[in-house]
């Protein structure tokens, strides 16, 4: 039985990728913080200019009048 009452032992994702990181708090979070800024990088340099022609923002319905 755990102390508080919204931990039921089960931490998801992100405590399975804490626990998994090597080093102490300070490393663990300095290695966070790099594959965060990685993630952010991998987004706006590939994923999003090649999702960008699929999205629908430059089709507009309003006439000019």
């Amino acid at each position: 039985m755990s102390l508080v009452p919204w931990c039921d032992g089960r931490d998801g994702m992100y405590g399975w990728i804490w626990r998994h990181l090597p080093g102490n708090a300070w490393v663990k979070a300095l290695i966070s913080l790099v594959l965060a800024l990685a993630v952010v990088y991998i987004l706006f340099q590939y994923v999003f200019p090649w999702a960008e022609p699929l999205l629908p923002f430059n089709d507009v319905t309003v006439d000019n009048q």
